[in-house]
């Protein structure tokens, strides 16, 4: 697929920038450390406990206490980007929940968030630079919960799109970034309120505007 051949093309000079003292790497980020997310140290909250079988290990977050504040900002420079995150949100969770929430020293923000209702769930992404912002949500939208599903937020200059298992469900114009000097928190916002229950495998960051078709589908 073609977003496999851009990652295995992007990974080596993305590795070449961080050995220079890039913010971070983009390409897969794996929740399997209990100290680190890809292998940078990071503020833990809580107590996130790690889980699985080896080679699909996963952290998991308790929705009150649990998350990791990881220093470095992996979209650091790039005017276009994909992102996706691989989770499992809790059938009892919270009603709003900040699963993902990067910001960088200008107050550029992108979050992913979920809505629980009636024990299912809808995706809520969010992008905002300045006085430019936009959400995309519709909870018409739901989705099972105690499942693990791929949801990936992509911009392409002008335009965010939100999709959930390779399908895309919401896009609108919104101008934003690149950002730069960022931080990352997973499991809550940066503030501290919004906790998040359930799982999390993997975050995948790619510095273009993936196509659908090329997107995570299935776990």
């Amino acid at each position: 697929m073609l977003r496999r051949f851009v990652h295995s093309l992007l990974l080596p000079l993305v590795a070449v920038g961080w050995a220079r003292g890039a913010p971070v790497p983009g390409g897969d980020w794996l929740l399997d450390d209990p100290r680190a997310v890809a292998g940078i140290p990071a503020e833990v909250l809580g107590s996130p406990r790690i889980d699985g079988a080896a080679g699909a290990r996963f952290a998991v977050f308790n929705g009150r206490s649990d998350a990791f504040i990881v220093p470095a900002d992996p979209l650091a420079g790039w005017p276009a980007f994909t992102v996706e995150v691989l989770f499992r949100p809790a059938a009892d969770g919270p009603a709003a929940q900040r699963f993902i929430h990067l910001e960088d020293q200008a107050g550029r923000r992108l979050t992913f968030e979920t809505r629980m209702i009636g024990g299912r769930w809808a995706l809520d992404t969010y992008l905002q630079d300045g006085a430019s912002k936009r959400s995309l949500l519709d909870a018409g939208l739901l989705h099972p919960a105690d499942r693990w599903t791929w949801a990936a937020l992509r911009y392409d200059g002008k335009t965010m799109a939100s999709f959930v298992a390779g399908r895309p469900e919401l896009s609108g114009p919104v101008t934003f970034g690149p950002t730069a000097g960022g931080r990352i928190s997973i499991g809550v916002r940066m503030n501290r309120v919004f906790w998040f229950k359930g799982a999390i495998r993997e975050l995948r960051f790619y510095p273009a505007a993936l196509p659908a078709e090329d997107l995570e589908a299935a776990p």
